[in-house]
């Protein structure tokens, strides 16, 4: 090495070298590659032009170009939320790394309802209730991260359609509770009580996966990790507590009252796109979805979705 180099620019190199001799290559073709590659953009590191290109609305209606850049943007959260849960399985019993990926899910989830107004107050009605006929039989309903989510948050049964959970024959099964989650009773036509096309096609894409996701996080979902690792840890236990609110409550209402804007109409309401029978599947007070029952009273648990609704009726967020 020249001894006129810098020693930090020599001991990088050295690192270097060691990283390079360990693949069996040759450094110096490397730095000559690098030499004589062209400088990282903003625009070409975060794809931006095909970020841009992904828009492509189905009508001329102008907030049909929000209502898809709003989807859009809500199911990169999720990924992100699944992406933080996948590195929470891996470490497992770091309680500070726990924690902090714990937090960083309940950031995104407060930006996630406290974002739906963008579709709430961010559309004319009139012409949401136009483009959307062109959109059927899709629906919001078919976001399969988020049910992946739920998958990993918890224990499946406490997924399974409350009128079924203490069934016996679904101890243990994890076929059987997820033919009776409590999201398939929400994609019904609202007369026959039929699978809708909507359903039917989401099944056909996604159950498969969402098995392997419950056999593969059926011993490290958050609910598992908590109770291995992290039981007497109460910054954790408040954590999980409003995490259980912010997916539970807040989000569903947040979807409830967009789905009030648009689809309630006196004396009946309008069918959400793909049929599905949001009246039922959205409030938390039928469908007492918790990822962690454990953590909550018994007069909480009675009450789930309450406190949501009074502070939404308050004109408060999702904290």
């Amino acid at each position: 090495m020249d001894s006129t180099l810098d020693p930090k620019l020599q001991e990088l190199l050295v690192k270097l070298q060691q990283k390079y001799a360990v693949m069996g290559q040759d450094m110096s073709s490397y730095l000559d590659g690098l030499l004589h590659s062209d400088y990282l953009t903003y625009w070409d590191y975060i794809h931006l032009d095909t970020l841009l290109s992904l828009q492509n609305p189905k009508t001329q209606f102008p907030d049909e170009r929000v209502f898809i850049a709003y989807h859009q943007v809500t199911e990169l959260f999720l990924n992100l939320v699944l992406w933080e849960m996948e590195q929470m399985a891996a470490k497992e019993n770091d309680a500070a790394f726990f924690l902090a990926r714990l937090e960083r899910i309940n950031r995104y989830f407060v930006i996630l309802a406290d974002s739906f107004s963008v579709m709430t107050d961010g559309m004319e009605r009139d012409q949401f209730l136009k483009f959307r006929m062109s959109l059927l039989p899709a629906s919001g309903f078919q976001s399969a991260q988020y049910r992946l989510i739920e998958i990993c948050s918890t224990d499946m049964i406490n997924l399974v359609d409350v009128q079924f959970r203490d069934d016996q024959a679904m101890a243990g099964n994890l076929e059987l509770q997820l033919q009776h989650l409590y999201w398939r009773s929400g994609a019904t036509e609202l007369a026959s009580g039929k699978k809708t096309l909507t359903l039917q096609q989401f099944e056909q894409k996604y159950m498969k996966k969402f098995l392997e996701a419950g056999m593969q996080y059926q011993s490290k979902n958050l609910r598992r990790l908590y109770h291995t690792w992290f039981e007497k840890d109460e910054k954790i236990i408040q954590g999980l507590r409003e995490f259980d609110q912010l997916a539970n409550v807040y989000w569903p209402l947040a979807h409830m009252r967009s789905a009030a804007r648009y689809l309630h109409r006196d004396p009946e309401d309008i069918k959400a796109t793909g049929g599905t029978n949001w009246q039922k599947y959205l409030p938390p007070r039928f469908q007492k979805v918790i990822f962690f029952p454990e953590l909550w009273s018994e007069q909480e648990k009675v009450e789930w979705g309450r406190a949501g609704v009074e502070r939404a009726l308050s004109g408060g967020g999702s904290r």
